[in-house]
């Protein structure tokens, strides 16, 4: 069923900006709702441009998307840098042309779902796995769109009682690991490896979850706000055996929240 989308122009402004568009005339599931926030978002994609393409269920709806309207003639010359081997193969299965960071060092859009999204528009991302990767995209991009429905929103960031995740070399992970835990002790954190079988929803254990670089994801479960993000980041990243971490801060510059309410845009504070 075509859902209509109305028209929506991302203006840049001095504080997050909100605007709500029509609301939904009827209940929609949650898969609906992350397609409704990816088709808004393609629409800010234009010909000629270079497009970071994001990894998860929200993000195969704007590839998707993005493909459909090159195959129709409405986009043309589009050239799409995947952030994992999942969307590089789906991509390329859909004939949408690609390349990537050596040969387009930067680019003109991005688009991607978040696993949480706080009141600044800080997010969490990386439960599928890919956040190194996403995060070497995304930060090189002149506009990074974000893509959720409204169950991401969270008033902290950890909020939503659900992993932040951690990129690890595999070796000696289990000290790396409790050395995690201890760093956030103050905030009931508990860290996990990330198996096949949690990463699938598999019981009863499994081997360890291996990303595309051939790393391993430590999942940290935090039960109080964290408090202070960036000392929080830069904690993180001085542990040796950490390769990168799944908060992606300041990073983000518009938002799109689909609901039951409709459409929701959130502009990134400008600075400026």
């Amino acid at each position: 069923m075509a859902i209509p989308y109305p028209h929506f122009n991302p203006v840049t402004s001095e504080k997050p900006a909100m605007e709500v568009l029509s609301p939904s005339p009827v209940v929609l599931t949650q898969d609906e709702l992350k397609r409704i926030a990816a088709y808004k978002a393609v629409e800010m994609v234009e010909s000629g441009m270079v497009v970071g393409l994001g990894t998860g269920s929200t993000a195969k709806h704007a590839v998707d998307r993005i493909a459909e309207l090159l195959h129709k003639g409405k986009l043309k010359k589009i050239i799409g840098i995947p952030t994992s081997t999942k969307t590089h193969e789906q991509a390329l299965s859909l004939g949408i042309p690609l390349s990537d960071l050596d040969s387009h060092p930067v680019l003109d859009i991005a688009i991607d779902g978040a696993d949480e999204v706080d009141p600044n528009l800080n997010l969490v991302k990386g439960r599928g796995g890919s956040l190194l990767r996403e995060k070497m995209v995304e930060g090189v991009c002149k506009k990074f769109v974000v893509i959720v429905d409204e169950s991401k929103l969270v008033k902290y960031i950890g909020g939503s009682g659900l992993a932040m995740p951690v990129e690890i070399v595999p070796f000696c992970w289990k000290f790396t690991a409790k050395r995690l835990q201890e760093l956030f002790e103050y905030a009931g954190c508990v860290a996990k490896l990330r198996t096949f079988a949690s990463a699938n929803e598999i019981e009863n254990g499994g081997l360890p979850s291996v990303t595309d670089n051939g790393n391993y994801v430590v999942d940290l479960y935090f039960t109080r706000d964290i408090g202070d993000l960036k000392a929080a980041s830069d904690a993180i990243l001085r542990l040796a055996g950490v390769v990168e971490h799944g908060m992606f801060l300041d990073m983000a510059t518009t938002v799109i929240v689909a609901g039951d309410r409709g459409v929701t845009i959130k502009n990134k504070i400008s600075n400026v």
